[in-house]
């Protein structure tokens, strides 16, 4: 690059933001433009920036939309638990400016992503399909990003609907289990990064695919490769998997 992306971290404080802003330093193609957090003027910073990477918080995420389409942004949204109504103005605001709107943006995570459809594939209706995750005690949203988004990956294969055939944890006399039913448990506790394990049970032999996550900087070295790829594309709502080729 001629010159290095300039870049505002929304959410600079927290966990997240902190981490990628010591990734963005030691990265001669990036710069931090501005490190903006709760009571900071992000809407006046926006303008001198190439790339807004939003790791705030969902409830944030309209404002942010509205400064970026403003100033015809790029924006990378590292949020989760966004709302029904939330996930439709982020893809009305896709239609003015390019948004890169991932569920995890660890490389790693991803291939589990493209991995976790080829198994349902080939593996067919014969396998009973579950998703385990374990996150840190302080984790708000469950289940996780990711695990949802696994989820949905195996409904898809399946014809089946999240909404509808989602089975989030088992209690009391729930009955046998039907072949429609994807199980979704949700672990929390100590400082667990983030595990994801897929399961495809059958008579007989069991499939796992399992992708552990030891530190934060894969999450943040993902987003930072999603800006640089994001800058400059046309405006459209794009993932990781846009990002790293896998479609």
């Amino acid at each position: 690059m001629s010159k290095p992306l300039e870049l505002i971290i929304n959410g600079a404080r927290g966990r997240m933001g902190q981490t990628l802003i010591a990734c963005a330093a030691g990265d001669p193609d990036l710069h931090i433009f501005a490190a903006i957090d709760v009571g900071d003027d992000f809407a006046a910073a926006v303008s001198g920036a190439d790339v807004v990477i939003d790791f705030s918080h969902h409830s944030s995420v309209e404002p942010v939309l509205a400064r970026c389409m403003e100033k015809h942004k790029t924006l990378v949204i590292g949020t989760t638990g966004h709302t029904d109504n939330q996930v439709s103005t982020i893809r009305h605001a896709a239609s003015q400016i390019p948004i890169v709107f991932a569920p995890n943006y660890s490389v790693g995570v991803n291939t589990l992503f493209w991995l976790t459809r080829k198994a349902a594939e080939i593996l067919g209706p014969g396998f009973d399909l579950e998703v385990i995750e374990m996150h840190h005690r302080l984790k708000k949203d469950a289940p996780s990003g990711t695990a949802k988004r696994l989820v949905e990956i195996l409904a898809e294969v399946r014809n089946l609907k999240y909404k509808d055939d989602a089975r989030h944890g088992r209690q009391g006399m729930v009955g046998e289990r039907t072949d429609a039913e994807i199980g979704v448990h949700a672990m929390r506790g100590g400082d667990v990064v983030g595990d994801h394990t897929v399961i495809y049970a059958a008579q007989g032999e069991r499939v796992e695919l399992t992708h552990r996550a030891s530190s934060r900087e894969t999450f943040a070295r993902g987003a930072l490769r999603a800006a640089l790829w994001a800058h400059g594309k046309p405006a459209g709502l794009y993932d990781m998997q846009d990002v790293l080729g896998l479609k």
